[in-house]
């Protein structure tokens, strides 16, 4: 089994990853390839973070590795939060934080049309590729479930009528960027040669 690792901190997106990939490929998270680091991400595209994030973990192991930022794009704020979505009410990275200002900026507004875009920066065999997946949905008025992250509670995809919150992780993988990206990747890794 081909032995790669995700380069994050965040739980959720490991779980959310793993269930796409299944048991094709042996994702390793930083914290079990003993990796104790908190990768900045200073640029202003998720491409540039994603890339600065593999290339970290890469560079430190010289393993295989994959990395992905994943930012929340809102038609009536502009491309808000984008890239600075984990961060969009403070440094602190409290999604409940996050969703609460989204909403109050949103306040009487009509347009409610957003997207969620995740690139994923994969460094395989010492060659760098990107994927990215997008899903677009609209802004809710309202928090909505009690499952996913982030801004899940508030963004309901096209196509269906429930939040990603109000979905199972198998329901929201349906619709997912962060799935679609994962597809990408998965189809690249399965053409490359075993061993």
């Amino acid at each position: 089994m081909k032995r790669i690792i995700f380069a994050t901190n965040n739980q959720h997106k490991v779980d959310e990853i793993r269930a796409v990939t299944g048991n094709r490929f042996a994702i390793v998270t930083m914290k079990e390839a003993g990796i104790d680091l908190d990768i900045p991400e200073p640029h202003e595209t998720l491409q540039e973070n994603a890339i600065e994030k593999a290339l970290t973990i890469n560079r430190l192991t010289g393993e295989n590795v994959f990395s992905e930022d994943t930012g929340l794009e809102v038609t009536a704020l502009n491309g808000e939060p984008g890239v600075h979505s984990a961060r969009y009410a403070g440094d602190g990275r409290d999604f409940h934080a996050n969703v609460v200002k989204l909403l109050k900026n949103l306040q009487g507004c009509k347009d409610r049309r957003a997207r969620f875009r995740t690139v994923i920066c994969l460094i395989w065999n010492g060659t760098q590729h990107l994927f990215e997946g997008i899903c677009e949905g609209q802004i809710t008025t309202e928090e909505r479930g009690e499952g996913g992250f982030g801004y899940d509670p508030v963004f309901i995809p096209d196509g269906d009528s429930r939040s990603f919150a109000e979905m199972t992780t198998d329901e929201k993988n349906r619709y997912s960027h962060r799935a679609k990206a994962t597809a990408r990747l998965v189809h690249f890794l399965a053409a490359q040669p075993a061993g």
